[in-house]
């Protein structure tokens, strides 16, 4: 009898699902600055805070001052984020453990088990904040620079490309972008605040707790080092094993 059952129908080929990282505006981090799609370069700045309220009417005045001094030196855009956290001490808590197995003395090892416990259901139990302030400072590279129809028209559609393959002109960048976060941390001083630029490794850590803020509490993020170092060696494992 002739075979009657229907053709299999093929299976349809799933559609790629994009990857959250087309969505977002970075391209790159990497030599302690941020490469934006659009063609900017950004540095972030941690900056201190100060206790306005509790200076007297000179002091307030002064800081005014060199606050109204910083602004009215700034000839480029300018974003002051102010990120509130969640209080996180569990490294603290580990260091007290740790200082807790190498007393000796039994009751200050009670003393100490007793206000890390304290500590740790002091923080659990209510959501304490922390407050950190950073300052973006970006630099836009020019775009008006003479060229050839076909290579401005390709800046135009992709102006990180020159930044992502070229490490000369990306310093160049980098360069000029140091400099205005130079002036900026200098007119922060002014105005009695501290500031550190962030490097490579907590720029990354900072995008990550920024866009995570859930996962992030869940599965704190490695050092990037430690994360390609382990990455490598399983990779030379296993072309080892398939040789």
């Amino acid at each position: 009898m002739p075979d009657t059952q229907p053709p299999k129908a093929k299976p349809r080929k799933q559609k790629a699902t994009p990857s959250t990282q087309q969505f977002l505006d970075i391209l790159e981090i990497r030599d302690d600055t941020v490469i934006l799609r659009n063609g900017m370069v950004v540095s972030v700045l941690l900056v201190s805070s100060i206790n306005f309220m509790l200076k007297s009417d000179e002091e307030q005045d002064a800081v005014i001052e060199a606050y109204t001094s910083f602004l009215n030196t700034i000839d480029y855009p300018l974003q002051i984020v102010i990120q509130s956290r969640r209080l996180n001490i569990d490294a603290y808590l580990e260091t007290l453990k740790t200082v807790e197995k190498q007393q000796q003395n039994e009751l200050l090892k009670l003393q100490i088990r007793d206000y890390r416990q304290f500590v740790g259901d002091l923080v659990s139990g209510s959501d304490i904040m922390t407050k950190r302030f950073y300052v973006v400072v970006p630099y836009t590279p020019k775009v008006d620079r003479p060229g050839k129809f076909f290579s401005r028209l390709f800046d135009a559609f992709s102006p990180t490309a020159t930044i992502h393959l070229k490490q000369k002109q990306f310093e160049t960048y980098r360069a000029e972008l140091f400099k205005r976060v130079d002036g900026i941390a200098g007119a922060l001083s002014s105005a009695g605040l501290k500031s550190m630029f962030l490097r490579t490794q907590d720029l990354i850590e900072l995008y990550y707790n920024t866009y995570n803020p859930e996962t992030s509490r869940e599965q704190p993020m490695q050092d990037n080092k430690k994360i390609t170092l382990e990455e490598t060696s399983s990779i030379k494992n296993d072309n080892a094993n398939k040789h």
